[in-house]
Parts: C-alpha cells; sequence; structure tokens
C-alpha cells in the first residue's frame, strides 16, 4: 500500500481518524504509532524492527547526553574558577564521544543495508585490478522502507539534544513514533523533533477545517501524481531503458520528461503526507517552493526537497564550517588573501562533504555522487563568478529585476536542472555520459513536431492530458509565488466557486488519472531512496 493507493485514502486513512478520534486524548499519540507499524508492516512485518532498534539507540544516546549535562552542572556548582574551565572541557569530550557513538550505531544500519553491496563491489574492482584474490561476497539485503527518511531525523534529534536544542524525550513510544508516522515514514518530510512535538503528541480533536484543507491537499497531490507523472513515467521509461538506441532531440525529451516526472511525482507525495498530516492537525513542513522559478542552483535547492537541504545544512554544512581546520583557514585568509578567495575556499570545504552526502543519499550507485558532485561544482562555479556578473550588471546599469535578465537566469537553472536529472535517472554512470554526448548527435527540431514522440507509448490524447495537467500545476505554481496560502485564497471565494473548483479537481483525478485497463501501478520513485 503507498500514498496513492485507493485503499490508503479510502480506507487506511479513514479507519485511522474514526480510531483516533474515539481515544481520549491523551493516548490518541498510540493510535497515531499502531496504524504506523502497521503501515510499514505492510512493506515487510521484518521492517517494523528497525524503527525500534534506532528509536532504541537514540533514546539510550540522548539519556546518557542528558545524565552528563546533569552531572556537569553539579560538578560546576562545586568548581572554582580555574576548575570550571577544566571540568567544561572533560564533560564536553564525554558528550561528544556519547553523540559519535550513537551516531555510528545509527549510520552502520543504512550502510550495511544499503551501501555494503556497493563498496564490496567497488573494492572488489580495485583489488582484482591489482591482484587475483578472494573477492568480497554479495549481501543482496533489501533496504527497509524510510530507512533513509528516519535515519537522518534520529541523527539530528541526537545532535539536537547535545545542542541543547530540545530535551530527552522520556517516553520511549513518542520518540518511535516521531521516527516513523506514517504520513512521513515512506517519503519524508524530513522533519525536526521540536518542531513537531507538540502537535504530534498533543492529540488534539478532529476540526472539520483541518478536514477539509488537508483532503483537498491529498487530492492535489494525486492530481500531479496520476494525472500528469504516471503519464510521463511510460515516455521515461522507454527512452531511458533504450538510451542508445535514442539521440539528439530524444535525449532532451528524455531529460525534461523525467524532471518534469519527478517534480510532479516527489511535490504530489508531500502534498498528500502534508494532507495527511493536516487531518489530524499535525503540521508538516513544506519540501517544495516552485523550484522551477530559481534563478541558479543555490536557489534551487533552496526550493527543492527543501527538508534535505535543511538537515544537511544543520549537521553537516554548519559543523563543518565551524570545524577547527576550516576557522585556521578562515584566519589566515583574512591576514595573507582577499576576502572573495577566502570565502571560496571555505565555503568549497564546507560544501564538499554536503553535496558527496546529497549524492550518496540518494542511492548507492555512481551516477548519484556524480549527480552530487555536479551540483556542487555548478553552485562553487556560481561563487566564484559572482562578482564577475556583479560588475557587468553595474556597468552596463542593469537591475536585479530586469525581466530579461531574469528570464535568462532562469532558463540557465532550468538547463543545469534536465542535465542534472539525466544523470539521476540513468540506470549507471555511463548510460548518463553516453545520453548526454549523443544528444548533441542527429539532433533535428523536427523531432518535437513530427508526432514521433507518440511512438514511445503514449497516445496523443495522453501526452496533451499530461501536459494541460503541468500547465496547471505550473500555473498554481506562479500564483503560490505571489500568494503564500492559495487556500486562503479559494477560502475567500464564493460557495459556488469554491466547491466548482473542489468538485472539478476531484473529478480531473478520477476521470484524467492514468489508471485501469493499460497502465500499470507506477511507486513512488522517492520510497526507493
Amino acid at each position: 500500500m503507498t500514498y496513492n493507493d485507493y485503499v490508503y485514502f479510502l480506507m487506511f486513512l479513514p479507519v485511522s481518524l474514526i480510531v483516533y478520534q474515539l481515544l481520549n486524548q491523551k493516548i490518541r499519540y498510540i493510535s497515531l504509532l499502531i496504524f504506523s507499524l502497521a503501515f510499514i508492516s505492510l512493506f515487510g512485518t521484518s521492517s517494523i524492527i528497525f524503527p525500534f532498534v534506532i528509536a532504541t539507540i537514540i533514546y539510550i544516546t540522548s539519556h546518557m547526553l542528558e545524565r552528563q549535562k546533569s552531572l556537569c552542572k553539579v560538578a560546576l556548582k562545586q568548581a572554582d574558577g580555574e576548575q570550571k574551565k577544566r571540568i567544561k572541557s572533560r564533560f564536553t569530550k564525554k558528550k561528544r564521544i556519547i553523540l559519535a557513538f550513537g551516531i555510528v550505531l545509527t549510520l552502520s544500519m543504512l550502510i550495511i543495508l544499503k551501501y555494503f553491496d556497493f563498496f564490496a563491489k567497488a573494492i572488489n574492482h580495485i583489488r582484482g585490478a591489482a591482484y587475483t584474490g578472494e573477492k568480497i561476497s554479495m549481501l543482496h539485503l533489501i533496504t527497509p522502507i524510510g530507512i533513509s527518511f528516519y535515519t537522518l531525523q534520529a541523527i539530528g534529534y541526537m545532535a539536537d539534544v547535545y545542542w541543547d536544542k530540545t530535551s530527552a524525550e522520556k517516553n520511549y513510544f513518542k520518540l518511535l513514533l516521531f521516527l516513523c508516522f506514517f504520513p512521513t515514514v515512506m517519503e519524508g518530510p524530513i522533519c525536526s523533533y521540536a518542531n513537531i512535538k507538540s502537535k504530534l503528541f498533543s492529540g488534539e480533536p478532529l476540526k472539520s477545517d483541518n478536514l477539509a484543507n488537508g483532503s483537498i491537499r491529498i487530492v492535489w497531490g494525486l492530481f500531479k501524481k496520476i494525472v500528469v507523472a504516471d503519464r510521463l513515467y511510460v515516455i521515461v521509461t522507454a527512452l531511458f531503458d533504450s538510451g542508445q538506441s535514442y539521440s539528439g532531440a530524444y535525449i532532451i525529451i528524455a531529460a525534461i520528461s523525467y524532471t518534469i516526472q519527478l517534480y510532479m511525482e516527489f511535490s504530489g507525495c508531500m502534498d498528500i503526507v502534508i494532507g495527511s498530516g493536516w487531518l489530524f492537525g499535525i503540521k508538516l513542513p513544506e519540501n517544495f517552493r516552485q523550484p522551477f522559478l530559481s534563478k541558479n542552483a543555490s536557489e534551487f535547492w533552496r526550493r527543492w526537497h527543501i527538508t534535505l537541504g535543511v538537515w544537511l545544512k544543520t549537521y553537516i554544512f554548519y559543523p563543518v564550517s565551524m570545524s577547527a581546520p576550516v576557522k585556521k583557514w578562515n584566519q589566515f585568509g583574512k591576514e595573507k588573501l582577499n576576502k572573495h578567495v577566502t570565502m571560496i575556499v571555505m565555503s568549497a570545504l564546507a560544501l564538499f562533504p554536503v553535496w558527496i552526502c546529497n549524492g550518496l543519499w540518494h542511492g548507492a550507485g555512481w551516477n548519484y555522487i556524480f549527480y552530487g558532485m555536479y551540483y556542487f561544482v555548478i553552485i562553487m562555479l556560481e561563487l566564484i563568478l559572482e562578482p564577475v556578473g556583479k560588475n557587468i550588471t553595474d556597468t552596463f546599469k542593469i537591475s536585479e529585476n530586469n525581466k530579461l535578465i531574469s528570464f535568462f537566469k532562469t532558463f540557465k537553472t532550468w538547463i543545469i536542472i534536465f542535465i542534472g536529472e539525466l544523470f539521476f535517472r540513468a540506470n549507471s554512470l555511463a548510460q548518463g555520459f553516453d545520453m548526454f554526448f549523443a544528444m548533441f548527435r542527429d539532433f533535428h527540431l523536427s523531432t518535437f513536431t513530427d508526432g514521433s514522440i507518440f511512438s514511445l507509448g503514449l497516445s496523443r490524447a495522453d501526452f496533451l492530458v499530461a501536459v494541460f495537467g503541468a500547465i496547471i500545476v505550473f500555473a498554481v505554481g506562479i500564483i503560490r509565488e505571489r500568494h503564500e496560502n492559495i487556500l486562503e485564497i479559494i477560502s475567500g471565494k464564493r460557495l459556488y466557486i469554491r466547491w466548482t473548483i473542489y468538485i472539478s479537481l476531484i473529478l480531473a483525478v478520477i476521470i484524467f488519472g492514468a489508471y485501469g485497463a493499460g497502465y500499470m501501478e507506477v511507486d513512488f520513485i522517492y520510497a526507493n531512496f
């Protein structure tokens, strides 16, 4: 069962809402936990073991950190000025060891389950080139659903306790619910414990406004997924599974189609997830903010998969940028070099691990590592060339709000995005490069207009439905860019206008949804990450 399955939104969600409402407010979070574990168990009963194990690790780790803090306070009360510094240093070191141990234990599960075979294959390849010897055996383990997402939440929770951003949760089952809350367990968003705990455990009764807004958000997500994304899946699969057979404009069609498919599917899933949380009065963080209106790669990643970007910035970028080596470089640069060069090197030192982790987090494959390094290089080039662009605009007195310049920047960003997603979707890094270079061979503009695109498995009618569906989504995105909450705009309209919009959206999903005869159910892409 996935979020686009009718069993989920016609049976699982209604039953969970009814049970939740019938229970006493103090124990409503228990019903959410039970339904969350039931949801995970549908992907294999062994899948529920891993949230329990990780919850146990972070529960023990966080309480060990709290104990060290308490002992430190007691010791400081009994110490004089000279001793206090040594005491703080000693307890800080202990806390760092505890945190590191908790993170290593938590990460080790993800690394073994998701990355062992990848690294073993790479080591075997290196060893095979040097000498013949016994190879490391592949484990062929199945990655449990959602482990990439709740592992990041677990690490973030332990770090927040270490940094005193939140106190250690005393209730083990609340901590377990935080990790495996069923709307977020499959594809996120990646939540901060401090930001979600008040709503997740409060057990507030169901409210009509939350039910209405949550339901509309779910239907909007289904529109993106089964009207647009699942149709484009047909074209994307045909082109990428036979990538070497196509060239020129077909590769551009593949890159653009996959980018739109991925956005419609992932953002559509987030709409369903956020809408599901909204039904219970639980507001989850947004994960997208009109990413295709970005004017550079950095802005794109502030708008795309927002919670992953925030996590990487908080728990990798900031700690690295505040580390002793980076601080030493910063001091050296201020004394010996100019400000821009110092900033570039410091940014590179902090951003490199961020983008390595970004690539690896998405999957155990060289194309994912390349994807991370691709954006690292692009963003570094943007930082390096930033003064050049500013000098040009200042020399010619071009306003930053110039529409032509804004369009050029946005179009340039689209090209960066499409190329990145081409490598991201490729079945291997080698195929990614083959398809990239094939783009420049036998290129004919007529491919876009002669109807040959309809030979890829999607009829003209279905193609037009996907195109018009995408146009509607992007139009709504432009409205959202200008007005923060489009639901408030709709709710401010007259009753007949509101219900015309709602009913039209529901009918569009029912009539134009890609399901039934001729369509296979398409799994969510990010569920595999």
